[in-house]
């Protein structure tokens, strides 16, 4: 298979030190063609310990970048490498693994770019905070506005993407809250994207850093972002 299509999953890891094996062996058994690479983002725990025990491709930050550059970090080793196809997965334990070969698919069989595993195209879907549920609806339009796109999980960090996402994102990547504006960026440079159907689970550990007043924070800096680089395309 790696012959092939190479996939390289990329999970970028800060303090995910008590889901992070867990996550792993459920990648290994929904895509065991897969290879796994943990992104460490300086954590303080024994993040860095369990990649090690568990055998996964390790890179380690000297101290926390946040999840811009941490997975500027994985597209650029993919790039170098030369992975045909990466898939980000959170070491939470939120994102179920047993969606990997859905996720993968729509790119084996050259429909699109990006594929975003969506969280709420089932009818019983999952349920989010409100502030989260705010903030999706809002760059739910914010997308559509720039794109013409309709996109039901703009947030979700759940996804996979082809050779030349990779040698676009290793070049630039948004810093902070990249998801949203990672899309219109993508969708600027002629790349498409589609979501499929995936299975989320509450996070297994650690707690939600989107509260009220970090959503509205989100909404404002990503929405100003969005808004200069069209401008600044438009010249």
């Amino acid at each position: 298979m790696r012959g092939l299509m190479s996939i390289l999953i990329i999970i970028p890891a800060f303090n995910e030190e008590a889901t992070l094996r867990d996550v792993v062996l459920g990648i290994r058994r929904a895509l065991p063609q897969g290879d796994i690479l943990v992104v460490n983002d300086g954590s303080t725990d024994g993040t860095e310990t369990v990649s090690r025990n568990e055998g996964v491709i390790l890179l380690s930050h000297p101290y926390n970048m946040g999840i811009g550059a941490t997975m500027q970090t994985g597209f650029l080793y993919a790039l170098r490498t030369g992975y045909d196809i990466v898939v980000q997965l959170d070491g939470d334990g939120q994102h179920n693994p047993e969606s990997l070969p859905a996720l993968i698919q729509p790119i084996l069989e050259k429909k699109c770019n990006v594929v975003i595993g969506s969280r709420y195209l089932s009818e019983d879907g999952f349920k989010s905070t409100l502030p989260r549920q705010l903030g999706i609806k809002f760059f739910t339009c914010m997308i559509w506005v720039f794109t013409g796109k309709k996109v039901t999980d703009p947030t979700s960090g759940f996804r996979a993407m082809d050779r030349r996402v990779i040698e676009l994102f290793s070049e630039e990547y948004p810093s902070d809250y990249p998801e949203v504006e990672a899309l219109v960026a993508a969708y600027r440079k002629g790349l498409t994207f589609q979501e499929v159907k995936t299975t989320m689970r509450h996070r297994q550990g650690g707690t939600s850093s989107i509260g009220m007043m970090s959503a509205l924070y989100y909404m404002v800096k990503v929405s100003l972002s969005i808004s200069i680089g069209f401008l600044r395309s438009v010249k």
